[in-house]
C-alpha cells in the first residue's frame, strides 16, 4: 500500500535519487542529456533543496514500507492572492500507471485548499506528456513562457493553473 508523508531535510537524498531516476525518461527526447545534467545539478543539488526546505517548500513522498516511488514539492508564491505553485511532481518510471501521481496531486490539492488557496499553478514543458495529465485534472493553460535558466538553456513551458 502506497502512503504519503511530509519529507524532512534528511530526505534530500531520496528526492535527488528520484529526480535523477525520472528525468532521463521524462526529458531526454525533449531537452537532451546535457541540459538534464545541468538542470539536475542546478535545481536538485543539496544546497538548493535545503534552501527550498528552509524557504517553506513542502515536499511529499509517496512510499510503501520499503520503497519511495515519487514526490511532489509546492509552496505559496503569492501571499495576498493565496496562489500556490506545484514546483515538482515526479514518479519513478517503474511506478507509472499505479496512481502515484494522482495520489500526490490530490494531496497537494487537499493541503493547499485547506490553507485557503485561490489557485494552484505549475510550469510544464510544452511537449511533456504530463501536460495532458494536468489538463485531465482540471488545470488550464494560463500562458506560454520561455525562461532563460543559464548556460544558454531555455525552458519552453506552459504555466498551468487550477482555480479553487
Amino acid at each position: 500500500m502506497i502512503t504519503l508523508r511530509k519529507a524532512k531535510e534528511q530526505d534530500i537524498a531520496v528526492i535527488r535519487d528520484i529526480a535523477a531516476a525520472t528525468w532521463p525518461s521524462t526529458y531526454l527526447d525533449l531537452i537532451g542529456q546535457e541540459q538534464i545534467d545541468y538542470m539536475l545539478e542546478k535545481m536538485y543539488n543539496k544546497g538548493e533543496l535545503l534552501h527550498q526546505f528552509l524557504g517553506g517548500h513542502i515536499f511529499l513522498i509517496a512510499e510503501d514500507n520499503e520503497n519511495q516511488y515519487g514526490f511532489a514539492g509546492y509552496s505559496i508564491i503569492d501571499l495576498e492572492e493565496k496562489v500556490y505553485k506545484l514546483h515538482k511532481l515526479y514518479v519513478l518510471p517503474s511506478a507509472h500507471g499505479k496512481g502515484v501521481g494522482k495520489l500526490l496531486i490530490n494531496e497537494v490539492f487537499n493541503q493547499v485548499k485547506e490553507a485557503g488557496a485561490s489557485a494552484l499553478q505549475l510550469n510544464v514543458n510544452k511537449h511533456n506528456n504530463a501536460k495532458d495529465f494536468y489538463l485531465k485534472g482540471g488545470f488550464e493553460i494560463k500562458e506560454s513562457v520561455q525562461l532563460d535558466i543559464g548556460e544558454g538553456y531555455i525552458m519552453d513551458d506552459y504555466v498551468m493553473e487550477y482555480k479553487f
